[in-house]
């Protein structure tokens, strides 16, 4: 089964799409078999960023049961890095004059935001969406998830295997960081206790605006309710891609370490440090990821060195991945 890699930040603009696209790329790049699935539902465009500009099938197909398994819309991508594909049929890739060569590792299933149906769907679909990942025939699975703590964001994010945040070193970007992190531990505790069917109606029908509280619900719900808690957040354990990082605009990564295991019980790991370089920017206008289109920039560097390391986590025993 296919290990899954949430990428999300706590909000819009910090390069979330870009540092997903470009993840995926180096990792099916060093050999596994990947595929980018787009649930930023209602903004979704990491298709455009990996250069299919108007897929023939989306997230939206499978939302209204034209396709039933998510798998049928995973798209093959094509190596060359100045491609513009608008194509009305995937077959039609087959159909050019001098067919260019399909990347044997990477698919992309492009997400949705048509309408305002689907994006905003029902709790029917989101179950059946997140049960669906888990026939996707590949070696990882990397989502790019929409920015802010909407429901629907904490739950996609909080289905993977493995949690990356993207952020950026400006102070609201930080600190939005901070906030979705300490929602998506609530979130992560309280559907922790559902799942058991432990406390769930005590804990359910409240609001909670700090982990503490959570914690003090818990522990008087039931003595063993604190516990349960404790153990849920120690096992939560997200990783920090910083975006957009220079010389005068860095962030204290030790104290926001420090802040979310003294409020939030989690661990925090830098993943990786992303310098600010006009080569991203670039990339995206020619609709390629800059590890492709620019592979000797510091940015494709510092992205390659990332995702070695996010390799190294996957394939890391399972007491060392923890």
């Amino acid at each position: 089964m296919a290990q899954v890699i949430s990428v999300a930040s706590g909000k819009g603009g910090v390069g979330k799409s870009v540092v997903s696209a470009n993840l995926a790329l180096v990792l099916a790049q060093k050999g596994k078999q990947v595929v980018l699935v787009d649930l930023d539902v209602g903004g979704a465009d990491a298709h455009v960023l990996v250069g299919l500009l108007n897929p023939p099938r989306t997230l939206t197909d499978f939302l209204n049961h034209r396709i039933e398994q998510l798998d049928d819309l995973a798209h093959p991508l094509p190596i060359h890095p100045n491609l513009r594909i608008i194509p009305h049929r995937i077959e039609q890739l087959d159909d050019l004059a001098h067919p260019l060569p399909i990347h044997p590792n990477l698919r992309i299933i492009p997400g949705t935001g048509d309408t305002l149906a689907t994006a905003n769907m029902a709790y029917s679909q989101k179950k059946r969406l997140i049960r669906n990942f888990q026939d996707i025939h590949a070696d990882v699975i990397v989502v790019d998830i929409g920015a802010g703590a909407s429901y629907h964001t904490l739950d996609f994010f909080l289905m993977a295997d493995h949690h990356v945040a993207v952020a950026t070193p400006d102070p609201t970007s930080v600190l939005d960081l901070y906030r979705f992190i300490k929602l998506a531990a609530i979130r992560r505790v309280l559907s922790m206790f559902v799942i058991q069917d432990v406390l769930a109606e005590g804990l359910a029908n409240r609001d909670y605006s700090s982990v503490e509280e959570v914690l003090d619900v818990a522990g008087k719900t039931d003595e063993s309710g604190r516990t349960i808690a404790e153990t849920t957040l120690r096992a939560f354990q997200p990783a920090l891609i910083l975006n957009r990082v220079s010389g005068r605009a860095r962030v204290n990564v030790l104290q926001l370490k420090k802040l979310l295991k003294e409020y939030v019980g989690g661990n925090l790991t830098l993943l990786g440090e992303i310098p600010d370089d006009p080569a991203m920017e670039q990339a995206v206008r020619a609709y390629v990821p800059v590890v492709q289109h620019a592979p000797t920039s510091p940015a494709a560097t510092a992205l390659l060195k990332t995702g070695e390391t996010l390799l190294q986590l996957l394939t890391a025993p399972p007491a060392q991945a923890a």
